[in-house]
């Protein structure tokens, strides 16, 4: 008798369960009129989260024939795997770097998450409103932005011979970084790029300079630097009056930002509690950067831009593989094997660019005039050597790190695109006078566009 009486519960209990889910449904889309093919698709200011940052990122980028779809399925499926397993080899793992370097262009605001800061109350916030949790967050931002330096003794002596071989080389342009005492190898895998709780008018202020100052910005482009500034009503649009050298360099530095924010977004401080720290997506801090409706129109843009730096640093593989596919070429780290195995999956990057239909064509810039395209590449460039002198300016160590990398990344992209005659006229079984690439720099391009 008992079986039966369970046996009956169970059946008006799943009854139950199934009306109220009918009932619900019924209620929440009762008054939904019926889709017909006139239903118009979520625009600009749509209320569907998941739509909101995506639906307009899609078809053919500004100033090149490929289009989003494409770069995605290349990227994901042919690209990233190879890229990904390339940068963990030893040779693209450690980069040199001085990273105490003062600031060129401001004193040093001596923000809290720099490695060796005092615990003192962070520039963004007043004396009055120095609480106790504000210095914790203080000392929070001290420790997320440190620099992990840890190094084994074998690593060590393993870098004193690549720098006794990288010496031993051809060297016809400005070292920069490598030959400074303060420069030191950093292991990009124990310090990956994410959010370190470096925030406030001290990061505004570097990406302030970066396009106020130092960027062929079109004046109708919003963009709120300061968020506690008060918008100034700027029009959201795109302006064409710039011509197409202006406008690459503008997208090359917008979706620089972009790949950064974005890594900011995928790495955050979810949690941080017994003894461990969770790290993962902030959905919300993505749509604050790039919703529609959050950036009066601009995210969509800012993420094309991101695609068109991607773009530009394929294009700059691609140029460049003649290069590296010369015997004389050598990933050195001291293993033979090592070497040998990772220049072997470089060449499988290159093999796999080649056949990608749909790259930037660099020709178009710089071809007009001579004398006013030997002044605007010059004034490209300086904008460029400016723009990467300002990442010395970035308070945090790990965000310096990481904006130094990607900053000489992009700019070694640059330095090839602009190289092509002397690619070309590269010596097979000697090295090369007119075109040279510092380890520094291969590994800056490499991970830079990883990135």
């Amino acid at each position: 008798m008992w079986r039966v009486t369970v046996r009956a519960l169970v059946v008006l209990l799943s009854a139950w369960l199934f009306g109220t889910l009918v009932w619900g449904w019924f209620q929440q889309n009762g008054d939904e009129k019926p889709r017909t093919q006139h239903t118009e698709r979520p625009g600009r200011g749509s209320g569907d989260p998941d739509q909101s940052c995506f639906c307009h990122l899609t078809g053919v980028l500004d100033d090149c024939f490929c289009d989003v779809e494409s770069i995605d399925v290349f990227n994901n499926f042919k690209i990233f795997p190879r890229i990904k397993k390339l940068t963990e080899r030893d040779y693209f793992r450690y980069y040199r770097v001085n990273l105490k370097r003062p600031c060129p262009f401001w004193p040093d605001d001596g923000h809290c998450s720099i490695k060796d800061c005092h615990v003192e109350p962070c520039p963004e916030y007043s004396q009055a409103a120095n609480s106790m949790s504000d210095m914790s967050e203080c000392e929070q931002a001290k420790e997320l932005g440190a620099i992990n330096s840890t190094l084994s003794n074998q690593s060590k002596e393993a870098f004193a011979d690549w720098a006794r071989h990288d010496d031993a080389q051809d060297h016809f342009c400005e070292l920069d970084d490598e030959t400074s005492p303060d420069a030191e190898y950093v292991d990009l895998l124990l310090n990956p790029e994410r959010f370190t709780g470096y925030k406030g008018p001290s990061a505004w202020r570097v990406w302030n300079s970066i396009y106020e100052e130092n960027c062929f910005k079109p004046r109708s482009v919003y963009r709120p630097l300061n968020p506690l500034a008060p918008s100034r009503g700027e029009s959201v649009c795109f302006s064409l009056s710039l011509c197409l050298e202006k406008r690459v360099f503008y997208r090359l530095i917008s979706g620089l930002h972009s790949s950064i924010n974005i890594h900011l977004c995928a790495e955050y401080l979810l949690d941080e509690g017994w003894g461990r720290s969770v790290w993962g997506p902030n959905v919300q801090e993505f749509r604050q950067r790039f919703d529609v409706a959050e950036t009066k129109g601009e995210g969509t843009r800012r993420l094309k831009n991101l695609y068109f730096l991607y773009l530009i640093e394929l294009r700059a593989l691609y140029k460049v593989a003649p290069y590296f596919e010369r015997a004389v070429v050598n990933l050195y780290t001291g293993n033979s094997q090592e070497d040998a195995a990772t220049k072997e999956l470089l060449l499988q990057v290159f093999n796999e660019i080649r056949m990608f239909p749909m790259h930037f064509d660099e020709k178009s810039m710089f071809a007009g005039h001579k004398m006013e395209a030997k002044t605007l590449k010059e004034e490209f460039r300086l904008h460029f050597k400016n723009i990467s002198r300002i990442m010395d300016c970035v308070g945090c160590s790990k965000c310096r790190l990481w904006g130094k990398l990607q900053t000489q990344g992009l700019g070694t992209a640059l330095k090839i695109l602009f190289s092509e005659k002397e690619i070309k006229n590269l010596p097979e079984h000697s090295p090369s006078k007119g075109f040279q690439l510092t380890r520094q720099e291969i590994v800056a391009l490499l991970n830079g566009f990883g990135r």
